[in-house]
């Protein structure tokens, strides 16, 4: 049975998702493309984002974090 994702963790996998398909190409172009982000990868998301998202990226980390 699968047990229905708190608010919280929904917007941070929201996010995720988001992010993983706007910083495709600056932090993530080794993984397929068409990759579904679960909640399992969000260590991996805030690890590419902090080394190779920019300013930017680093910002979206601080959400993902909160």
């Amino acid at each position: 049975m699968t047990q229905p994702i708190p608010e919280q963790r929904q917007r941070q996998l929201e996010l995720a998702r988001k992010a993983f398909k706007e910083f495709y190409a600056q932090c993530f172009w080794s993984s397929d493309p068409d990759h579904e982000v679960v909640e399992d990868d969000l260590p991996w998301i805030i690890r590419n984002l902090r080394q190779n998202g920019g300013h930017r990226g680093y910002r979206i980390v601080a959400e993902l974090c909160r």
